[in-house]
């Protein structure tokens, strides 16, 4: 017998043992689906949306410069805490204050030049005055035209007059601008909170806000008394939240607690990743903004720490309840009578859904002779592991809870026998009958 021939008879010899062994465990069986079965039974249920975002004070200020102009003194550092009002920096006010200058000398000029106007009207209206009453007394000493030239030179005086003060007006204008850009010059704080970003040095020069307000930005006060985190909530989550809604916050830098906060307000408008108006409309996300205000954030919280929120929409109270895994979805389910009628298609083919039929949710029981059967339930709220039951099931019997794939498997009458249980879940359980 050749090498190649003995390998052959070798590996049918494995494949036969092979297939008597998987027989025998399978007459052992009784050809029983291996699942895991748990009871109905009642449990405290806790429905909630997770979702994601990040830790922002209530109330900031982004400080720009409203004039531009190099930093000469710089009286705080990052993560300093300042009050309302507290001296912050000072942008270079020499030329400001030069300005200022200019338009004081300007106002005084106005001002003289308003007192001349005034003392020549005072002169042209005495010389009309009296030419006036010497023609009353003896009209012919003082002609007409001459009576008339001094009341058109009266006339030019006052409108000199009033231009000179239109004059003053404009130049005390100019004044408090100048005033008022030299004020600019010194930066104090608009808020009391903390520095939580600082983008200056000493020598830098500040540009105005108006042209790029990202660049234009000297630093930021902001008021870390407030917390909240904004969280992203998907649209099928978002109908079931309402402000006032309690959450539960995990902040990421710090692992081992969990704060707790309430929903202070749901926005009313979408919002959209960056791109998203260029992608197809049925490829977008839509997610809807949830401000969570945190109750007892530490003190040492920064803004953009990394943070999840679970917000609790519902809560039920000793309530019969199910594993999530248990329940399953079962095509083409008959419905009641009068629901609807059998319909044929043209040439007696009938339709691949039938009407009359749909799909029904339920679970799987088990029975004595361990045969399932599915039976429809209705359930009610979802927590983490468990759905609340209002009808279906009733509380102590057996259902299938797993595995996924088996479920899905499973048909009316077929034969199950439970999974065993981990040793360490055995060793747990022993232990736990132990302490009662």
């Amino acid at each position: 017998m050749s090498k190649k021939m003995k390998w052959s008879v070798l590996g049918v010899a494995v494949v036969g043992i092979g297939a008597l062994l998987a027989l025998t465990a399978f007459k052992r069986d009784g050809g029983a689906t291996t699942v895991r079965i748990e009871a109905v039974e009642s449990r405290d249920l806790v429905a909630s949306v997770t979702a994601s975002g990040q830790v922002q004070p209530k109330s900031k200020v982004d400080l720009s410069s409203d004039i531009t102009g190099k930093i000469v003194r710089l009286a705080v550092r990052e993560g300093q805490t300042v009050t309302a009002g507290q001296f912050l920096l000072q942008i270079d006010p020499e030329q400001y204050e030069a300005a200022l200058q200019r338009a004081q000398a300007a106002l005084a000029a106005a001002r003289a030049q308003e007192a001349q106007t005034d003392a020549n009207l005072v002169q042209a209206e005495r010389n009309y005055q009296r030419m006036a009453d010497i023609k009353k007394a003896n009209a012919a000493l003082i002609s007409d035209s001459e009576l008339e030239q001094l009341r058109t030179t009266m006339d030019v005086n006052r409108a000199m007059r009033d231009a000179a003060r239109f004059s003053v007006r404009q130049s005390e204008a100019a004044v408090r601008d100048a005033q008022s850009a030299l004020g600019k010059t010194t930066i104090v704080a608009p808020m009391s909170g903390r520095i939580t970003r600082l983008n200056v040095e000493l020598g830098e020069t500040a540009i105005m806000g108006t042209l790029n307000k990202d660049a234009a930005t000297l630093l930021t006060i902001a008021d870390m008394g407030t917390l909240e985190t904004k969280v992203k909530v998907d649209e099928t989550d978002v109908s079931r939240i309402s402000v006032g809604d309690s959450a539960v916050v995990q902040i990421d830098a710090f692992p081992d607690t969990t704060f707790i906060g309430r929903v202070v307000e749901i926005s009313n408008s979408s919002v959209r990743a960056a791109g998203a108006a260029a992608a197809p409309q049925g490829d977008q996300a839509i997610d809807y903004e949830v401000t969570i205000e945190l109750v007892n954030a530490p003190e040492d919280t920064r803004p953009d720490f990394s943070a999840t929120a679970k917000i609790v929409t519902d809560m039920r109270t000793k309530v019969l309840s199910i594993p999530i895994i248990a329940l399953t979805v079962r095509e083409n389910e008959p419905v009641n009578q009068g629901d609807s009628a059998q319909v044929t298609l043209a040439g007696g083919r009938a339709p691949a859904r039938e009407v009359g039929q749909r799909d029904v949710e339920g679970v799987f029981i088990v029975g004595a002779d361990n045969k399932v059967t599915f039976r429809p339930v209705k359930v009610g709220i979802a927590g983490e592991k468990f759905f609340e039951v209002l009808s279906g099931v009733r509380k102590g019997e057996r259902i299938v809870g797993g595995t996924y794939q088996a479920i899905r498997e499973l048909k009316d009458g077929t034969l199950v026998r439970e999974t065993p249980a981990p040793a360490n879940d055995a060793k747990a359980s022993a232990t736990t009958k132990g302490e009662k």
